[in-house]
C-alpha cells in the first residue's frame, strides 16, 4: 500500500511534466503595433503642417509658453533640424531607404521596444518624405514644413523642426538605448544568446 504521503508529490510530479509537456505560446508579431503607432505620428505630422500652411503664411511667429515656444512657418529643403540645407534629393533618397528596411523588417519584429522606435523613425520619415515629393519647388526637392522654434521666433537659439523631426529624433534615442541593453528585434538579448551559446559549448566539452 502506497504512503499517503507521497500521494500529493505524485500528484505534484505530474502536474510539472504536464506542464512541461504544454507547448511554448507562439511569439506575437509586432508588425500591427509598428504600422499602427507610423500612421498615426504621419497623420499628426500631415495634419499640423496643413494647419501651420493655413494659419501662419506670412504672419508674424505666434509666442506661447512665455516666450519657451514660438510657432512660425519655415521651409526647410536639409535634413532635420535643417540640417545640411541644400541636399534635398540626397535626404530624400536616403529617407526612402530607410522606409524601405523598416517595413521589411517588420515580419521579424517581436520586441515591443523596437516596434515603438522603428514607428516614431518610420512615421516621421514618410512624413518629411511627403513633403519633399509633393512641394515647392519640385519633385524629390520639395521643402519641408517647419513650425516649432524654442526660446526664439526665428529658429536663432535651436533650428525651427516639425511632428516628424520630433519622431525621428525620438526614435532614434530610444533605438540607441535598446541596442545598448543588447535588446533585439525578436525580444531577446545579445548578451543572454552569448551565455547560452558557452554554456552549450561547455557542456558539448
Amino acid at each position: 500500500m502506497p504512503d499517503v504521503a507521497d500521494r500529493p508529490r505524485e500528484q505534484e510530479d505530474g502536474a510539472v511534466t504536464e506542464q512541461a509537456d504544454q507547448p511554448a505560446r507562439p511569439r506575437r508579431s509586432r508588425a500591427r503595433l509598428l504600422l499602427g503607432l507610423a500612421a498615426a505620428v504621419l497623420a499628426l505630422d500631415v495634419a499640423t503642417k496643413l494647419l501651420v500652411v493655413a494659419t501662419l503664411s506670412d504672419r508674424e511667429p505666434l509666442r506661447l509658453l512665455g516666450g519657451a515656444l514660438y510657432l512660425t512657418e519655415a521651409r526647410n529643403t536639409g535634413a532635420a533640424f535643417s540640417f545640411a540645407e541644400g541636399a534635398t534629393v540626397v535626404f530624400t533618397l536616403i529617407a526612402v531607404a530607410v522606409v524601405v528596411v523598416i517595413v521589411r523588417s517588420a515580419r521579424r519584429l517581436f520586441s515591443t521596444g523596437w516596434a515603438v522606435a522603428l514607428a516614431l523613425v518610420l512615421g516621421g520619415a514618410v512624413g518629411n518624405l511627403l513633403d519633399r515629393v509633393f512641394r515647392d519647388p519640385g519633385f524629390l526637392r520639395g521643402g519641408v514644413v517647419d513650425f516649432l522654434s524654442l526660446f526664439d521666433p526665428y529658429g536663432r537659439v535651436w533650428p525651427i523642426f516639425n511632428v516628424a523631426d520630433s519622431a525621428i529624433v525620438c526614435g532614434g534615442v530610444l533605438g540607441a538605448v535598446l541596442a545598448f541593453r543588447g535588446v533585439e528585434f525578436d525580444g531577446g538579448r545579445s548578451s543572454s544568446r552569448t551565455a547560452d551559446a558557452t554554456d552549450s559549448a561547455g557542456v558539448g566539452e
